[in-house]
């Protein structure tokens, strides 16, 4: 996996987005004890249900997986000027 600037940045803004997408479609209310981890499985295995992720390999799935598909995810969604993409 390339190393992206800003991934940390990224990451969080891609749980976000991750988090409204599922709340827009009433099949998620996350809890605060919930952990990053969860909510990032729980994310990305929405995003392959509907088709916006292509998955990966059920063998190749770890949690740095998932954190850099979300974030590639993301950065797709930005405009070219945005801050966390400099």
């Amino acid at each position: 996996m390339k190393k992206i600037k800003n991934e940390a940045a990224l990451f969080k803004a891609a749980i976000d987005a991750g988090t409204k997408y599922g709340e827009s479609r009433g099949v998620v209310e996350f809890e605060k004890s919930d952990t990053l981890n969860e909510k990032a499985l729980f994310i990305y295995r929405l995003l392959v249900h509907d088709k916006v992720l292509v998955p990966l390999p059920e063998e190749q799935v770890s949690q740095k997986a998932i954190r850099h598909r979300l974030v590639l995810w993301h950065m797709r969604q930005l405009p070219e000027n945005d801050p966390l993409l400099q």
